[in-house]
C-alpha cells in the first residue's frame, strides 16, 4: 500500500520521539501489506478503528492516533492526523474530515 504522506510521520516522531519505533513499525507494515478491506486489514492491526470513512489506528499502546483515509481499491492510504491521545479526545480532528 501507498502511504501520502511520510513526511507527517517523520514531523510527528521529530515532536514525539517516544513515538519513533512504533511508527516505523507501522509505516514498514503498511507499505508491505496489500489490505483488500477493512477487516483484512484489522486482521494485521486488530485494534484499528472505523470511524465515519477514516480509519484510526493505535501507535505506542494507544498514546497516539494516526488517522487515515484508505482506498482499498488503489492501494493508497492517506494520513490526515497523528496525535497524542490527549489531543484526538478533543474531536477537533473529526470536524476537519
Amino acid at each position: 500500500m501507498r502511504v501520502i504522506s511520510k513526511k507527517k510521520v517523520l514531523d510527528f516522531m521529530e515532536k514525539y520521539p517516544e513515538s519513533a519505533t512504533s511508527l516505523e513499525n507501522w509505516y514498514r507494515i503498511v507499505v508491505r501489506t496489500d489490505f483488500a478491506t477493512f477487516p483484512d486489514l484489522r486482521m494485521t492491526f486488530p485494534s484499528a478503528d472505523q470511524v465515519a470513512d477514516l480509519t484510526v489506528f493505535n501507535i505506542s499502546g494507544n498514546k497516539f492516533r494516526l488517522i487515515a483515509a484508505v482506498h482499498y481499491n488503489r492501494q493508497i492510504l492517506y494520513i490526515r492526523e497523528i496525535l497524542s491521545h490527549p489531543e484526538y479526545d478533543k474531536n477537533k480532528w473529526r470536524k476537519r474530515s
